[in-house]
């Protein structure tokens, strides 16, 4: 389904799932949502915030940033 708003295209995707009830009452409860849709996507957008926070976590580990005195970070967090 796409609809269109003046510059922009949205995409929007229908999915029908096989989902335990329990499951998506849980889901919506936790997320607060009135609508499945809504509490799906709440859910969805937090799984893929958690999974990219874990692999900023692995890079850094592979690579990490030593900081020897504050001035040093002030100057990093300046130049961005």
């Amino acid at each position: 389904m796409t609809y269109t708003i003046a510059y922009r295209t949205i995409y929007r995707m229908k999915v029908t799932a096989i989902i335990a009830d329990d499951l998506v009452n849980n889901v919506k409860a936790y997320t607060r949502s009135s609508t499945v849709t809504e509490a799906i996507t709440i859910a969805l957008k937090d799984w893929l915030d958690n999974h990219n926070i874990k692999e900023l976590n692995k890079q850094i580990s592979q690579n990490p940033i030593y900081i020897n005195n504050g001035q040093q970070i002030r100057e990093i967090n300046r130049a961005i």
